[in-house]
């Protein structure tokens, strides 16, 4: 009786902590895939400021000319 008690005690702990392993390692996922995201999303936006900042140098420069 009290090894199964100890058993059954023993294997709720190993599925609690199975249990928060995979959930860490969801959360990881998500947070990586966030990341991912907002990284691409900087640097669209950063490529868009940079090519307009040339687009005005450049039609500066045309202005210049003629």
């Amino acid at each position: 009786m009290k090894t199964q008690l100890y058993k059954g005690i023993r294997d709720s702990f190993a599925s609690e902590h199975g249990a928060r392993m995979t959930a860490m390692h969801k959360a990881t996922d998500n947070a990586t895939e966030l990341r991912d995201q907002l990284k691409l999303t900087y640097n669209k936006a950063r490529q868009a400021a940079i090519t307009n900042e040339i687009l005005e140098i450049v039609g500066g420069a045309e202005a210049l000319k003629g």
